[in-house]
């Protein structure tokens, strides 16, 4: 497998899972300003939609969206843990989960990537995000230490992405404890560090 990704972008998830899983892929970069990647590729004849992750089999086969290809990849290794099994209440609960980071949390920064997003757009969609986040640190302050209790899902690895973002757009977190604790752990583990270095995240 080979993942095309743009350092700390959403593909950084799907990273993070693939080394949470033990699973044996290749990492080849995008620019995706010139849609090249790495190796000189056009990038829009692995993914017309021009963006990443998009995840490409051993077969040829390109899998691209964040909630598809985590789910692909945990399916692949069972025995992770990183998602309940098919047909479990636990597995419907995560989707959910999946699907609220994507709709209202990843999709939220969109205009502060946007140069020419005015800045009252970029007001509302930080109303938006706090109203987000207050959210998840109440579900934080009802379970944990993870979003799915006390076993990593393919959600958190999605989750801790997206609110990496908010450093570089300057959101002060300190008034989401249980988000800063949480953010913590998540960097500690041994699969983000290895995954952040290899985008050059980290030292």
């Amino acid at each position: 497998m080979k993942l095309y990704y743009f350092p700390g972008a959403c593909s950084l998830a799907p990273h993070i899972v693939l080394r949470e899983a033990g699973l044996d892929f290749e990492l080849e970069n995008v620019d995706l300003g010139t849609k090249k990647t790495g190796s000189g590729a056009d990038f829009l004849q692995v993914n017309p939609k021009g963006y990443v992750p998009a995840l490409q089999l051993d077969d040829g086969q390109v899998l691209t969206e964040d909630q598809v290809i985590l789910q692909y990849l945990a399916d692949l290794a069972p025995e992770s843990g990183l998602m309940p099994p098919s047909g479990t209440f636990e597995r419907y609960r995560l989707l959910e989960w999946l699907a609220f980071i994507s709709t209202e949390i990843h999709k939220t920064f969109g205009p502060f990537w946007n140069p020419e997003s005015p800045e009252a757009s970029k007001q509302i969609a930080l109303g938006l995000l706090s109203r987000r986040l207050d959210y998840v640190e109440d579900r934080l302050e009802a379970g944990g230490p993870w979003l799915m209790g006390d076993r990593y899902s393919v959600a958190d690895a999605y989750l801790s992405t997206v609110l990496g973002w908010c450093e570089y757009i300057k959101i002060d977190l300190s008034k989401w404890p249980r988000i800063l604790a949480y953010l913590e752990r998540n960097q500690a583990r041994p699969a983000v560090q290895a995954a952040m270095k290899a985008e050059g995240l980290i030292q």
